[in-house]
């Protein structure tokens, strides 16, 4: 089953940014799914990440969560990533159960092989940029990303969270602790730890780790209300306190990165 969530909150207070141009439209979240596809899955988990998607997004749950919100649309977009990303749906906004469906069906019909390498820091980076240049103005703003590693690419994820943390967009993950994937060998222990510490912030800021995969599409489910919902219920996480007695490092996957390629560079 899934494990006891992490996550933190910074206040209590909603997000409330500076007046967006009168243009755009008006919608209660803007909300990018960063969702890894990195050579260590395999092509049976990155079927398992869009169909958990696709049904998430079909709930009922998730339905009345939109429903819940002061202007009951938000506007949605699914990026996937690894060294590099690509937006498998450009934004799209949502406020009936038709969009939902619509939004799920492309998910399950476009579908590309797996990328390299692991780019946390870059992806939310691409995540930011694309809620700045959208046509939409959200009451709020999030990046919700999952991954089954730590960044071992690109700037420091310490760098690129801070940069997406003041534009007063919140940073949600959801790591993928399966031990199963190509790249299981590299597994990170407490990867939980690792979003935590290195990848979430903002208000409401929470983790949700999946441990087992045929726990991914509940996982994913009860993400997306705690995202959505006007007032979400957070009885739904369970908050755990963590103070490490040193600090993370949060350069433990580009750490673990070079120690391998030294190993292969040996004669």
């Amino acid at each position: 089953m899934i494990r006891t969530a992490l996550f933190t909150i910074a206040t209590s207070a909603a997000l409330w940014g500076t007046p967006g141009p009168s243009s755009a439209m008006e919608v209660d979240l803007e909300l990018v799914l960063l969702v890894d596809v990195s050579r260590s899955m395999t092509e049976r988990e990155l079927e398992i990440q869009r169909q958990g998607y696709a049904a998430a997004l079909r709930s009922d749950d998730v339905f009345a969560a939109i429903r819940s919100g002061l202007l009951q649309r938000v506007a949605l977009t699914y990026v996937e990533w690894a060294g590099t990303q690509d937006v498998v749906v450009d934004w799209r906004l949502l406020e009936t159960r038709a969009d939902l469906d619509d939004f799920a069906h492309v998910l399950t019909t476009r579908f590309d092989p797996a990328l390299r390498r692991t780019s946390i820091s870059e992806a939310l980076i691409f995540g930011a940029e694309m809620i700045e240049n959208n046509a939409f103005y959200g009451l709020r703003k999030v990046i919700d990303v999952s991954g089954d590693g730590p960044n071992n690419q690109g700037r420091p994820v310490l760098e690129a969270r801070d940069a997406v943390l003041s534009q007063s967009i919140v940073i949600n993950g959801l790591p993928l602790m399966t031990r199963e994937g190509m790249g299981s060998q590299w597994h990170l222990e407490d990867l939980d730890i690792y979003y935590r510490s290195c990848v979430i912030g903002g208000p409401g800021s929470f983790v949700i780790p999946v441990l087992d995969w045929q726990d991914f599409a509940e996982a994913v489910r009860r993400k997306l209300v705690l995202e959505i919902a006007l007032v979400p219920s957070f009885e739904q996480v369970v908050p755990v306190q963590y103070s490490p007695e040193t600090p993370y490092d949060c350069l433990v996957g580009e750490k673990a990165w070079e120690r391998r390629q030294q190993y292969w560079s040996l004669p």
